[in-house]
């Protein structure tokens, strides 16, 4: 059974998802606060968190870092901060995705499907994905259509389409991104993401003027979409 780690500070939030999560045949542990949280996942290691941001005794970010220090669980940031700076201080920080309140239970149930098949054999070394009609096989870094035509990816197409399909369903930060593909000292050039992008979708998406499977979340980042 999936243990979840349900973080925050409301408790008619902390019941509801609970309620809702156990119904749903989720194993819930919940913390109020984010040493509170940090103990909890010391004692019982969860499968996934969902963190609120807004804690009491410390900042939400901190809280992802402490785990981070020693997993990769999937973390998904569930906050009333909508602003785009707050989404990529927490992404850059390690959580996987982000959910502004209020929210809907179902979206964020959808939200839990998506970045738990992250953690599926799929995105292990020598795995092949699809991308439209298209197989990426990430072993032998090499992109095949269903007719046997191979697609030509330029080194920095490759990296870039590495990083997104390594983690499905999961969104990448822009400053991601740029770190790990271009270095360090890259962090405010979006235009060359939009440019490698575009490349991307006009070799690899049936209609690359409306993606399917490589999707951009304005202001946040790129997600590959299985």
């Amino acid at each position: 059974m999936t243990r979840i780690l349900v973080v925050d500070d409301e408790p008619q939030i902390l019941r509801a998802l609970r309620i809702n999560l156990r119904a749903r045949r989720y194993d819930v542990d919940v913390a109020d606060t984010g040493a509170g949280a940090l103990k909890v996942a010391a004692g019982h290691p969860p499968d996934l968190v969902v963190l609120d941001l807004g804690l009491p005794d410390m900042d939400g970010v901190e809280v992802i870092r402490g785990l981070r220090g020693w997993t990769s669980v999937p973390i998904i940031v569930l906050s009333g901060r909508a602003g785009s700076e707050d989404k990529v201080g927490a992404l850059d920080a390690g959580a996987d995705d982000y959910i502004t309140k209020p929210f809907g239970v179902e979206e964020l149930l959808a939200r839990i499907r998506a970045v738990t098949r992250r953690l599926s054999p799929a995105t292990e070394t020598g795995a092949t994905l699809r991308v439209g009609r298209n197989t990426v096989d990430l072993a032998d870094r090499t992109v095949t259509r269903d007719d046997g035509t191979e697609i030509k990816l330029t080194p920095i197409q490759w990296s870039v389409l590495e990083k997104l399909l390594r983690h499905p369903g999961k969104l990448v930060s822009q400053r991601q991104l740029l770190h790990e593909v271009w270095g360090p000292q890259y962090g405010n050039e979006s235009n060359y993401l939009r440019q490698y992008l575009a490349q991307l979708r006009r070799k690899l998406e049936d209609d690359p003027a409306r993606p399917r499977h490589l999707i951009t979340e304005p202001g946040m980042g790129y997600r590959y979409r299985p």
